[in-house]
């Protein structure tokens, strides 16, 4: 995949140790508090940088994941969280996109759009047919987002032939709970998710059933899958317009 510029940031692939050097530094600023945030999947995943192209600044970054279809799902980040046999039967390419970052200091929206017109180039370069992995919020208190996981339990849980079941030891059983509300804050519950999670059920994603609590990590993260041929057309058009 070619860089892809778009005003004042560029998307590329990290091409040498000292990218994905600084990859992982942002990594661990954003998921670790400094410390080394480095794990074994990072060999065999594709980096990707969004920089500031003026100053070469590292606003985002994230990894690529490529699998040929669901029997190898098994290989992936999420499968040790969570039970996803389900999926082993999704036929055709898959991506797991994971550790997914902006730098903290950052706001512009722009970032976040050109991290998707990367995503969308190389999903339409490579005929991938499914983007999937853990969309994380941030702490492991659950109370904090109760509207977010009752619109999650509502409006976006995983079609039934694809619902991974629990793994992990520590989870929250948001589509079970009596604690979410019946009727979430809808503003309260988009405050609540973060912005790539918001991206993914815009465009048709949906969720597992439970959150992992991660403490590993310090996040409360679901299961997010996205269908490529779900998503609405408009929505398509859109993001192939930044991926140019």
């Amino acid at each position: 995949m070619s860089d892809l510029h778009r005003g004042r940031h560029v998307a590329r692939f990290a091409a040498s140790p000292a990218d994905i050097g600084r990859a992982l530094a942002l990594r661990a600023r954003c998921f670790r508090g400094g410390a080394d945030d480095g794990d074994a999947f990072d060999a065999a995943c594709r980096h990707m940088l969004v920089e500031e192209a003026p100053t070469g600044r590292l606003a985002c970054t994230f990894r690529l994941l490529p699998l040929g279809g669901g029997g190898e799902i098994g290989r992936s980040y999420s499968a040790q969280h969570y039970d996803l046999s389900a999926l082993e039967g999704f036929e055709g390419p898959m991506v797991e996109v994971g550790r997914f970052c902006i730098d903290p200091d950052l706001h512009d929206a722009d970032i976040l759009r050109v991290a998707w017109g990367a995503m969308t180039r190389y999903v339409d370069e490579t005929g991938t047919q499914m983007l999937f992995g853990c969309s994380s919020f941030a702490g492991t208190e659950t109370a904090r987002y109760l509207d977010a996981f009752a619109m999650l339990r509502d409006r976006h849980l995983a079609p039934k032939r694809w619902l991974p079941r629990v793994k992990a030891r520590d989870v929250f059983r948001f589509a079970r709970t009596r604690a979410a509300p019946r009727q979430p804050d809808a503003r309260r519950a988009l405050k609540g998710m973060p912005p790539l999670l918001r991206s993914y059920l815009a465009m048709g994603g949906w969720v597992s059933d439970h959150a992992v609590v991660d403490r590993d990590l310090g996040t409360l993260h679901v299961f997010t899958g996205l269908e490529i041929a779900a998503i609405p057309p408009a929505r398509a058009r859109a993001l192939r317009a930044v991926a140019g």
